[in-house]
């Protein structure tokens, strides 16, 4: 239940009798709401291991994607940062695609991706990146509507697919999240997220060890091992939380240290519901989220020095949680059910009834 299912929880909302197609399902770690909804999976949900080992069988997606029967739908909504939009929609049904990022792993990120792969992933990934590419470029001309979640994103579904795309941003559900008084903020700053190379939680460990000052680091990933053993006596690796004690560190943390690219980011607009500001690298959806050097600041290169003069620069920042408060409540979820409502509003010519 990351930000993608958050978008799908919001368009369940908004067309409560729509099925949902995926390649692969766990009624476990899905919500309620989600599971009403009739789900379908293509035949890569029925192969060894498919819940765990998903990513393996992207070479197998296209295929997968191209045999839905989609036949009996007028509208036709995929929500993709992979080959999601690679259906075959029939005419004369329209397909919009909300779009997290083209695919990562072979465009923007290619070379970190591969950088950070071993050996044989290294060997394969010319060849099936390339096929990849073809396939996605060629399926962009499948989508009739193109909405991005950022404009960075937009820029990116420019560049590699010549369409422009509508921005409306993801839902964020602020009002989980309350700020406390500024005598119950502690003296530690504050990482979360999924621990992976391209979000660099590398560079923060690095820095905060430096710095000798208080990290506390909560997410799982395939970088926490790794970040354990470089963590020195200042640095909490906490891994994955309940919510409650997510909510916890956001409102008492001294700032978010957030050192990655995103698409959005999500965790930012988390972190300011909560009345704490942020430190961002300067790059990618932050810099439509935080504002800078009022709800939080920015630092320009991926480098350790970078970062500790940001955190150095943010002790001397004159911050107002309420500034960070009603920044978070742009992105309120309410706002992205009415924007996409009036999208589709337009796109199709019909009027969404308001849901309940």
């Amino acid at each position: 239940m990351r930000g993608g299912e958050k978008v799908l929880e919001a368009l369940c909302d908004i067309f409560p009798t729509a099925d949902i197609y995926t390649h692969v399902c766990d009624l476990g770690a899905i919500s309620d709401k989600i599971k009403r909804h009739k789900i379908q999976t293509t035949f890569i949900g029925g192969l060894p291991y498919a819940k765990r080992m998903y990513k393996r069988y992207l070479p197998l997606m296209p295929m997968a994607l191209e045999q839905i029967d989609l036949g009996a739908y007028d509208l036709v909504i995929s929500s993709e940062s992979g080959p999601a939009k690679g259906i075959i929609p029939t005419s004369p049904a329209l397909h919009l695609c909300y779009c997290h990022s083209p695919m990562r792993y072979i465009w923007n990120m290619y070379n970190r991706y591969y950088d950070s792969s071993g050996l044989m992933t290294r060997m394969m990934m010319p060849p099936l990146a390339h096929y990849l590419r073809t396939w996605d470029v060629a399926t962009a001309n499948r989508v009739d509507d193109f909405v991005a979640n950022s404009t960075t994103v937009a820029q990116r579904i420019k560049s590699y697919y010549r369409r422009e795309a509508s921005v409306i941003n993801p839902p964020v559900d602020t009002t989980a999240f309350r700020p406390v008084a500024s005598s119950d903020v502690e003296d530690y700053y504050l990482m979360v997220g999924e621990q992976v190379s391209y979000k660099r939680p590398d560079l923060a460990v690095e820095a905060f060890n430096r710095m000798k000052a208080k990290l506390v680091v909560i997410g799982g990933g395939e970088m926490l091992d790794h970040l354990k053993k470089i963590a020195g006596p200042t640095i909490s690796i906490l891994g994955p939380q309940p919510f409650e004690a997510l909510r916890h560190h956001y409102a008492r943390c001294k700032g978010l240290i957030f050192p990655g690219e995103e698409d959005f980011g999500i965790v930012p607009v988390e972190a300011m519901a909560s009345g704490r500001p942020v430190i961002a690298f300067g790059r990618g959806g932050a810099t439509e989220t935080v504002v800078n050097n009022k709800t939080g600041l920015f630092f320009e290169t991926q480098t350790v020095e970078a970062l500790i003069d940001a955190v150095e620069r943010l002790e001397r920042l004159e911050f107002n949680p309420a500034d960070a408060v009603s920044r978070a409540a742009d992105f309120r979820r309410d706002v992205f059910v009415d924007r996409f409502r009036a999208h589709v509003a337009r796109a199709t010519g019909v009027t969404l009834a308001a849901s309940a």
